[in-house]
């Protein structure tokens, strides 16, 4: 109990030293460049407690069970005796003998994204902001599927050892003709998209996923082959959100095409 009151006390400690720059930025503009009273003052200092208590507590909770799960899970997934059994382990990894560990990568990639505090609070803003015009949970479903997508191909890279530059660039091309195509509504929305998934939730699994890989896969090196999910975790919500924006509008489109098809055949009639 006392190691933990400890180890609460630094990472609270070290939470306050990073929340401060903030504050002091806040408060400063309030007070000496606009130059207003700051308006209900205890519910605000009542409120910043809240949240650095709470970075705290989360902060110590990733350290001590998220983080090590996902390397713990890396491991066991690529565990010689777990993916060749009792045959002959090969000296060179060969991607089919990893499929589940995509499917884990998937899979962790999408329920990350899907408690991200970040992407909640981007969401219900721009439904709020379109007049409902844009879903909450259709816009975090999108952004989660193309993390799961994005992890599960980081992943894959891993394994096959193939240059990062290749696929990233590949993305972004991708990303640069979508742009092209989509309404101009959602271009700014998925952009951001890309960037409120690398938060408190998702970069600590996923930075330990890909750790664990590089560490247990033959030839890897974690150095330079353990970074880089987090890159595929920020650009592929930007091809899914352009993708869901990009297929609703057709799906509109359709369906007014059937409406005025059917009025136009009952005016004919």
């Amino acid at each position: 109990m006392g190691q933990f009151l400890l180890q609460f006390g630094n990472t609270l400690f070290s939470t306050i030293l990073d929340v401060s720059p903030i504050v002091i930025i806040l408060f400063g503009f309030q007070l000496f460049v606009i130059r207003q009273p700051i308006k209900r003052l205890k519910q605000i200092i009542t409120g910043m407690i809240y949240v650095i208590l709470g970075l705290a507590l989360f902060l110590l909770g990733l350290e001590k069970a998220l983080f090590p799960l996902g390397e713990v899970m890396a491991q066991q997934l690529t565990d010689p005796s777990f993916i060749h059994g009792d045959g002959p382990v090969p000296e060179v990894a060969y991607w089919k003998d990893y499929l589940w560990v995509y499917a884990f990568a998937a899979a962790i990639g999408f329920a990350t994204t899907i408690a991200e505090p970040s992407l909640i609070a981007v969401a219900i803003k721009a439904s709020e902001v379109s007049g409902g015009a844009i879903s909450v949970w259709g816009l975090r479903i999108a952004v989660a599927i193309g993390v799961a997508v994005g992890v599960s191909l980081g992943a894959f890279r891993i394994v096959t050892g193939l240059p990062l530059p290749w696929f990233i660039v590949s993305g972004y091309v991708v990303v640069i003709i979508q742009t092209f195509f989509a309404t101009k509504m959602i271009i700014p929305l998925a952009y951001d998209s890309g960037g409120v998934t690398t938060s408190t939730v998702t970069v600590p699994l996923v930075a330990a996923l890909g750790l664990g890989l590089a560490s247990t896969i033959p030839g890897r090196s974690p150095l330079i082959d353990g970074f880089g999910l987090i890159a595929f975790a920020s650009l592929f919500p930007i091809i899914s959100v352009l993708a869901y924006a990009q297929l609703t509008a057709y799906m509109d489109r359709r369906a007014a095409g059937k409406d005025n098809s059917t009025k136009t055949k009952g005016e004919a009639s």
